[in-house]
């Protein structure tokens, strides 16, 4: 090799090293070897193109490279950076049930006639989570949620009914889009987000995924009185500094039309339309503290007026200074360490005007998706649940974890009437005892037994459940 092209494969190299550095650097499965893999591939490339150099431009020409070259240079850095940004996950349940107690409707309206048991398979919840990042603190986040199974529904052609067409719904279910949201990262302490979020109130809705309960299904009173999960489209700040972390969130309120007696504001976050109904605002927050080793101790709170977030006529006199004020204060812990796992949570809520509205959603047609009932002005629900995991007294299977546990729950939908009489049945106690088996990280084999304890004049509700669940990031 002459001077000149020996000139030619230094100024070479050196740009080769410089172009793949960013490259190297932005390759997850290669940052281990940065130094070895950037000089070998700027070697190699250098030398082919030095040899391209001497066949086809001549001894003389200049020693760069052509504009070619650094389009592909620039497609290959987009190209390996593009995956890298993208984030795929999610979790899923499976779930098996046989309820020793009957399901019929009228079962807490006459208790003696109707007993027995009954079973059932389900799919609660399958998700999917898609994130992208952008850089320069831009984000993009989403999941989709198939409950139940989903839904189908198919028309067909009824061989034995003159030929006619038939819709049928072969599955029941919901498909959702739970998250979707774009997120701008100034700093850890602040991120702006704005679309579908979900809203962090109680411990169930800020951890839902199935490695966050111990029993099969999730805690039934959060899941039952509360919005859950809970998700609207919405604004918020976030951000953790030190031992603290906080979101706080401005969204939609929520429609009393659709609140219940056992079921209180569950319901009245959904809408029925295509669109939310944004006549009402709220405003929620949570804070978590992580001052102590394993001990994560959080509060959050929520309050917005529902009445009149309807597109049901609300204007007369006698509505006037109606608000429907919805107000939830919550409470909940979680603490990890030398094999014991606790959780716990408590929240109250109130709904002003709640006579009121008990009185206008009775009055509304049967053809409103209203429930028609007498609704509770207060609400409590409280639970705690602890787990030991024997794994972690056995050195050769201290990579799995297997905890036996125990929970209690006390929540009723109608603590407290404005008007009317609370329904008994609507306070419940339950006990549940089983076992988390996590034979890697991502999987959760679950079994539990559980006892669902009512006022004497009903009959109480045991269960066993057997499930099975994932939840991890794919990449």
């Amino acid at each position: 090799m002459n001077g000149a092209v020996f000139s030619k494969f230094l100024l070479k190299f050196e740009y080769c090293a410089n172009l793949c550095k960013p490259v190297i650097l932005h390759s997850k499965i290669m940052q281990m070897n940065v130094k070895f893999l950037m000089a070998s591939i700027a070697i190699s490339t250098c030398f082919s193109l030095s040899a391209s150099a001497q066949t086809s431009e001549g001894m003389d020409s200049p020693a760069v490279f052509t504009r070619a070259d650094s389009i592909a240079m620039a497609g290959m850095h987009k190209k390996i950076s593009a995956w890298d940004r993208l984030h795929v996950g999610g979790y899923g349940e499976v779930a098996f049930s046989r309820n020793f107690y009957s399901d019929n409707y009228l079962r807490y309206s006459e208790p003696d006639k109707y007993t027995g048991s009954h079973g059932r398979f389900d799919l609660p919840h399958v998700v999917i989570y898609l994130g992208y990042d952008f850089g320069k603190g831009w984000s993009f986040s989403s999941e989709i949620e198939f409950e139940h199974g989903g839904t189908e529904s198919a028309v067909e052609i009824e061989t034995e009914e003159a030929g006619e067409y038939e819709k049928e719904i072969e599955r029941g279910g919901e498909v959702a889009l739970e998250q979707f949201y774009i997120q701008k990262e100034f700093f850890p302490q602040l991120k702006l987000r704005a679309g579908m979020q979900v809203v962090p109130v109680g411990a169930t809705n800020a951890h839902h995924e199935p490695n966050q309960f111990f029993g099969v299904y999730r805690p039934e009173g959060e899941n039952t009185i509360l919005p859950c999960t809970w998700h609207e489209i919405s604004v918020s700040l976030s951000g953790r500094a030190g031992k603290w972390s906080y979101m706080a969130m401005f969204l939609p309120g929520l429609d009393s039309e659709r609140f219940g007696n056992q079921t209180w504001i569950h319901d009245g976050s959904a809408s029925p339309f295509e669109f939310k109904i944004a006549n009402n605002y709220a405003f929620a927050g949570r804070v978590d503290n992580y001052s102590v080793k394993g001990l994560r101790l959080g509060i959050s709170g929520y309050v917005g007026n529902s009445f009149r977030n309807t597109l049901y006529p609300t204007s007369s006199e006698r509505n006037d200074g109606i608000h429907g004020t919805v107000t939830i204060a919550s409470f909940d812990f979680k603490y990890e360490d030398h094999g014991l796992l606790a959780r716990g949570n408590f929240d109250w809520g109130h709904l002003s005007d709640a006579a009121h509205i008990s009185k206008f959603n009775i009055a509304m047609s049967k053809n409103s998706p209203s429930k028609r009932q007498e609704v509770a002005s207060d609400i409590v629900i409280a639970g705690v649940e602890a787990g030991y995991d024997i794994f972690s007294l056995i050195p050769r299977l201290n990579s799995q974890k297997f905890y036996v546990f125990g929970r209690y729950d006390y929540f009723n939908s109608m603590y407290k009437m404005e008007s009317g009489t609370a329904l008994e049945w609507c306070k419940r106690s339950k006990i549940s005892a089983g076992i988390n088996w996590m034979p890697l990280p991502q999987i959760i084999v679950k079994g539990d037994y559980s006892y669902g304890m009512l006022d004497k004049k009903y009959n109480n509700e045991p269960s066993i459940n057997i499930g099975i669940a994932y939840v991890g990031w794919f990449k």
